[in-house]
């Protein structure tokens, strides 16, 4: 239920806020949304980017109509241009998990912690507004079919922020979550949530004994082989399980309890929910193995859970929680374990610590406003990302030497010299981190966590403002430049690919004990060729400008980096992405980095083989449009529609790779530039991104900064003909 015909049901406490009210703070690479006073509201107009992103009336002047590709990119570029900041940096979107903003709302209502000002209002909001119209339930992901864990917490954040139980939505959801066997069949991250608000028992939910922490490095189970992302989850999972934490009963939660099941509550054989994941949730199913080690789990709790032992592995736990705030200025690496952090520290320290108030504060930087509503991110943005590409695009094409651009190429430089991590975290070895020092990062530097692509596609930045333009100045240092490539050579893996934060720690049969139920590799670090091909050109753009430093090493690595690109090549000659959807995209990126070392269509089998399969995908409109079940199935499927931003991807690969169809790539580029505004924008199409197989996220500066760039290239390749 969506739009208008929802609205007309909220009752008038529920009424969302009034949008022109809301400004965007940016402050050294963060980004907040704040519901400002009427006074300041006169005395402080809204911005352009406020209004976009708020879908609220944007005066932007209509621009003389591309009639070339070249054009059609100054177009767009002009447009974009007025959503950059004063920091130099395109504040975005990074929205589309349905899971997140539940583990907020349970934490603040856990706690008693008041919301900022319109966080409520807007949260219902967004929610109604996302509701799926045909059953009224929440997905996985926006785009996703409804679940038990989306309809079952989305439902409980709207009866703890105050919507009645017989409110038109909440019926519809009720309805849809009995009809999927009621919450009983949520996937364990669910479980653990409402057992944590006391509306599910303990006893349904298999062990997460911090025991874990107890165990010796050595041991390949040991949580510090994880991949960042799943540990830092489990963390704080297992110190809330550790101690049984539950909020006391309320009349609300006691209401809840009656409402999310399809029996009375006090009827429900608990030990027999363990295992119960409702078939519409399960994307990775339990193991024999999993299932086997969590029988002896369930033993083990009740011998470890009254001992000394559970003690000292709740203290072990808690020091892993205090590693990870205190090395992201209590940011964390991600929303989910931002607010179990939170709450760990309010059961540990208080509500009164220091460390609580901290968390409080910054969950700020998570929170996004739209025109639908309040959303919570999937990290506290995507800042460094889509600047670093953005710049690249702009440069390729030849618009940043036009003098109009100057100023935004220049403060794009000034981001990029704020946002590079310089230093390595405090608490390094304790808190399982690798060095950060001259590394960049998917968001801000506060955040804190290396990642191998951001980081080399921040340096290709840099390399590309300081030295192709005349007129930057130079503001990163040489010094700093090799902390970026030492950060990069040192992320290089055993098969010569490269993962996305860290080194690949633990063997691969680990997956076998994935307990999440509805993500998939998600135990380890795995090697991607999209960071892979980022780091080949990285390393190359570096090669070619400071050609003495580490010489040797950045040779070989290119190298092995280029076999491992091929080795992962499908016999239809695509490659799968694991960040985007899916094969259009991670196709792009591998063309990218085998031209980079000289293999093209007319040379190289892997290459002509790849544009193959992308010209097999072209539509009859010219243009490309694949569907995120491509990531969940493994095989390509199509979108019902085009979409603007794949057959960017599309074209940069066929660019890349001098494939010889000038006609397909020429039909390609009309489609985009039929797509464009006359304001120069293009508008919101389907969702962009992926992560662990099966959640989709939205990259909302994907439709500016991939089409400009893809014109800006065939411009560049092909000049005025269109």
């Amino acid at each position: 239920m969506t739009g208008s015909a929802i609205n007309s049901a909220i009752n008038a406490a529920h009424n969302p806020t009034d949008r022109t009210r809301w400004r965007l703070r940016v402050d050294q690479g963060r980004q907040t949304w704040h519901y400002i006073s009427e006074e300041e509201h006169k005395a402080n107009p809204q911005t352009d980017i406020e209004k976009y992103w708020l879908d609220l009336k944007l005066d932007a002047p209509e621009l003389p109509k591309a009639t070339t590709a070249l054009e059609s990119a100054r177009n767009g570029f002009e447009f974009f241009k007025r959503l950059q900041n004063e920091e130099g940096f395109w504040s975005s979107e990074y929205g589309g998990p349905m899971f997140l903003i539940p583990g907020l709302v349970i934490t603040y209502y856990i706690t008693g912690t008041k919301m900022p000002d319109g966080w409520s209002q807007e949260i219902i909001q967004y929610l109604f507004n996302r509701a799926h119209k045909e059953d009224g339930g929440w997905g996985l992901h926006i785009e996703g079919h409804s679940t038990v864990f989306g309809t079952a917490l989305n439902y409980i954040v709207l009866r703890l922020l105050g919507v009645d139980a017989e409110h038109p939505v909440c019926i519809k959801a009720r309805g849809t979550l009995h009809k999927l066997g009621g919450a009983t069949g949520s996937p364990s991250w669910g479980k653990f949530w409402m057992a944590a608000l006391g509306v599910y028992d303990w006893e349904g939910m298999n062990p997460v004994p911090p025991e874990l922490w107890l165990l010796p490095y050595f041991l390949p189970i040991h949580p510090g082989r994880y991949w960042c992302h799943t540990r830092n989850v489990y963390i704080p999972m297992s110190y809330i399980y550790g101690r049984r934490a539950t909020a006391p009963l309320t009349p609300l939660t006691s209401q809840l309890r009656e409402e999310l099941y399809t029996q009375p509550y006090d009827t429900i054989p608990w030990h027999q929910q363990r295992n119960n994941i409702c078939k519409a949730d399960e994307y990775y199913p339990h193991t024999r193995l999993l299932n086997f080690l969590n029988g002896g789990l369930v033993v083990a709790e009740k011998l470890t859970s009254r001992t000394g032992i559970r003690t000292r592995a709740l203290k072990a736990a808690y020091a892993q929680v205090k590693y990870e705030d205190e090395n992201t200025h209590y940011l964390d690496i991600g929303p989910v374990n931002k607010v179990m952090n939170m709450l760990s520290t309010y059961y540990e320290e208080g509500k009164d610590s220091e460390a609580f108030k901290l968390h409080a504060k910054n969950n700020i930087d998570f929170m996004w406003m739209s025109g639908e509503g309040m959303m919570m991110n999937g990290t506290n943005g995507s800042q460094l990302w889509d600047a670093a590409l953005l710049i690249q695009g702009v440069i390729e094409s030849g618009l940043a030497d036009e003098p109009q651009n100057h100023e935004a190429m220049k403060r794009g430089l000034m981001f990029l010299d704020e946002c590079q991590i310089k230093r390595n975290p405090p608490f390094m070895k304790e808190g399982h981190r690798d060095p950060t020092l001259g590394a960049w990062p998917f968001s801000n530097r506060f955040q804190g966590y290396t990642v191998s692509d951001c980081t080399a596609e921040g340096l290709k930045a840099v390399l590309l403002l300081q030295g192709k333009l005349g007129y930057t100045e130079k503001r990163v240092s040489m010094e700093r430049m090799k902390q970026a490539v030492d950060i990069v050579l040192g992320m290089q893996n055993a098969n010569g690919g490269f993962a996305s934060y860290e080194n690949v720690r633990g063997p691969s049969w680990l997956e076998l004990i994935n307990p999440a139920e509805v993500f998939g590799n998600i135990m380890i670090e795995y090697t991607y060729p999209e960071c892979s091909t980022a780091c080949v050109l990285g390393l190359a753009y570096f090669r070619e400008q400071h050609p003495d430093y580490r010489r040797d090493e950045i040779d070989a690595t290119i190298d092995r980096a280029v076999e491992f690109i091929l080795s992962v090549q499908r016999p239809d000659g695509s490659w799968y992405g694991s960040w985007a959807i899916c094969f259009t995209y991670a196709t792009m990126f591998a063309c990218e980095s085998l031209s980079s070392v000289g293999m093209y269509y007319n040379n190289s089998e892997a290459v002509k083989a790849a544009c193959e399969f992308l010209l097999s995908k072209q539509r009859a409109d010219g243009g490309w449009g694949e569907s995120y079940k491509s990531c969940e199935q493994h095989r390509y499927v199509e979108h019902e529609k085009t979409q603007v931003v794949q057959t960017a991807w599309a074209l940069m690969a066929l660019m890349s790779a001098k494939c010889p169809n000038q006609n397909a790539i020429q039909r390609g580029i009309q489609m985009i530039m039929s797509r464009q505004q006359p304001d120069g924008q293009w508008k919101q199409e389907a969702i962009e991104g992926i992560f662990n197989h099966s959640c989709s996220i939205s990259y909302g500066t994907y439709k500016h900064i991939f089409t400009i760039w893809a014109l800006g290239r065939y411009a560049k390749v092909y000049g005025d003909f269109c």
